[in-house]
């Protein structure tokens, strides 16, 4: 599959779920030791800021919240049960959000995946937000780390256009806002959970 251009800072100044919705068959590159390690998003969550129940800032005004508020296009990484979660900046003007990338279909350095990830399973390595840091090399040294430049570390590209996009509530929280901000591609064997 051919990876394209990375996508413009400009991409992510949007009402975090349409942008939820553009990332799904983009491509999520990370350069690590040299080596490109990419996968194709197949899975995203959009939050909200302070009025969104699930969202990390909804309790808090530290610095997440203040990142969901801030710059758009940066990483956003955080750890939740032992786990990093990846996420990027993404809001309209004055407005605060972000999506959480939750599962990929690895298309480029799957060896190394396996080997960070110590599976030889192709359908675990990252199909679940924690699956994927752990096999891209993802963690807080990466945070704030803006995707949408040339030479960064961690990018996101043009992919492939997916048609068949499906949409439930998000997955884990106790509390969710009345509108499913989860995205997906229908059919997919990479999602974190399995397609209904």
């Amino acid at each position: 599959m051919k990876i394209g251009r990375i996508l413009p800072q400009e991409f992510y100044a949007r009402d975090p779920a349409s942008v939820a919705i553009d990332l799904l068959g983009k491509v999520l590159c990370r350069v690590y030791k040299k080596k490109i390690l990419a996968g194709v998003i197949v899975e995203t969550e959009a939050y909200y800021g302070k009025t969104d129940p699930a969202s990390r800032a909804y309790r808090s005004s530290g610095d997440i919240a203040m990142m969901l508020c801030g710059e758009v296009g940066r990483a956003l990484i955080y750890g939740v049960h032992g786990k990093w979660l990846f996420n990027i900046v993404a809001h309209e003007p004055d407005g605060s959000g972000g999506v959480l990338i939750r599962a990929l279909e690895p298309i480029r350095g799957v060896e190394i995946m396996k080997r960070l990830r110590k599976t030889d399973d192709l359908f675990k390595l990252t199909s679940g937000p924690g699956r994927l840091t752990e096999a891209m090399g993802i963690d807080k040294r990466l945070h704030k780390k803006p995707v949408y430049l040339k030479g960064s570390e961690i990018s996101i590209r043009e992919g492939r256009k997916e048609e068949n996009i499906a949409r439930s509530f998000r997955i884990g929280v106790t509390q969710d806002l009345n509108i499913p901000l989860r995205f997906y591609v229908r059919g997919s064997n990479f999602l974190s959970v399995k397609d209904s």
